[in-house]
């Protein structure tokens, strides 16, 4: 059995964690780094009294009618067309070159973790909250608005203060190209006098859910992987454990959720037909368990060491045991 990886040259340590996992089972993994196509790799699609379909990769060649399963990771089509091509025709490259590998990912007919609409679909975070309620999880209440009398009027109706967050990955990016993500945040009372610039982007506002744990909740298949970390013993990590990531990498701990909770996380993930999902919780301290969101393509890798969640393993046996 061969599963091809669909990443990126810059991804993380996941990849070779689940490579490793894959080639110990029995399997085989191809690795295509989409940020080298096209001016690295060549794809070669062919239809005509035969179908020939082959990726190249240095001195590796793929026929992907072998391809038994696909893990769709992360795509950064065409990343290294030069910037000193005009803008148009470099436009033009980028979007035929996407479409390109969209479509051959598309046509692959084994197993797909997950399929790329399936993923699409998973990422709408307003959609997430609706079903997440539909199956019976706790939701906060959210507010995404341009309108500032909104605003205001929902922080009104939350005691507990109220937080702003994207629904989008935004980020951005210095002069030297290092990436800034904009994180949760509080709202204070002197940014509700001052929400003119709502006019020009709308946001994400939610209730302040006071939190005893933060979980992170990885699903594969239908096993649930679970862990926890008192994200309020730093004061950067109150409402964002990401902001002291690192100070926290050896703080998470292996958690079991109640049985319920786990159930409807899965009917979750049926609603989305999705097979992986990287689901962001709080407990708080009276024992509820809040809902966030689920990221379809979400990282897992630091919870492979600690508290060493055998999660690129899992990932391994439904590439390889789910092949129809």
């Amino acid at each position: 059995m061969t599963v091809l990886i669909i990443t990126h040259s810059q991804d993380n340590e996941s990849i070779p964690l689940v490579i490793q996992a894959i080639e110990a089972q029995g399997g085989k993994a191809f690795r295509f780094d989409t940020d080298r196509f096209p001016t690295e790799i060549q794809l070669d699609v062919y239809y005509g009294e035969t179908e020939r379909v082959t990726l190249n990769v240095d001195d590796q060649t793929l026929d992907l009618n072998k391809v038994s399963a696909v893990w769709y990771r992360r795509i950064a089509i065409g990343s290294k067309i030069p910037d000193s091509m005009d803008k148009q025709l470099r436009q033009a490259s980028l979007k035929e070159s996407r479409v390109t590998i969209e479509g051959m990912i598309a046509s692959i007919k084994g197993f797909h973790l997950d399929p790329l609409p399936n993923i699409r679909r998973a990422e709408n975070k307003q959609l997430q909250l609706q079903i997440a309620r539909k199956v019976g999880l706790d939701t906060p209440r959210t507010l995404t608005t341009n309108n500032p009398l909104a605003v205001k009027q929902f922080a009104q109706e939350c005691q507990q203060r109220i937080i702003t967050k994207m629904l989008s990955s935004f980020a951005i990016y210095d002069e030297q190209g290092r990436e800034k993500v904009v994180f949760t945040n509080p709202i204070s009372s002197e940014d509700l006098d001052n929400l003119d610039g709502l006019r020009f982007c709308p946001m994400t506002f939610q209730e302040k859910i006071p939190k005893a744990l933060e979980l992170r909740t990885i699903i594969v298949g239908k096993r649930v992987l679970t862990a926890a970390v008192d994200s309020q013993a730093l004061d950067k990590a109150r409402y964002d454990w990401r902001k002291q990531g690192i100070a926290l990498l050896n703080a998470w701990e292996s958690y079991t959720l109640p049985q319920d909770v786990e159930e409807k996380l899965l009917k979750l993930m049926v609603e989305f037909r999705m097979n992986y999902g990287a689901i962001d919780i709080i407990l708080t301290p009276d024992g509820r368990y809040v809902f966030l969101e689920v990221n379809p393509v979400g990282e897992f890798f630091w919870l492979e060491h600690c508290p060493g969640l055998p999660i690129s393993q899992t990932i391994a046996e439904v590439l390889q045991n789910s092949v129809k």
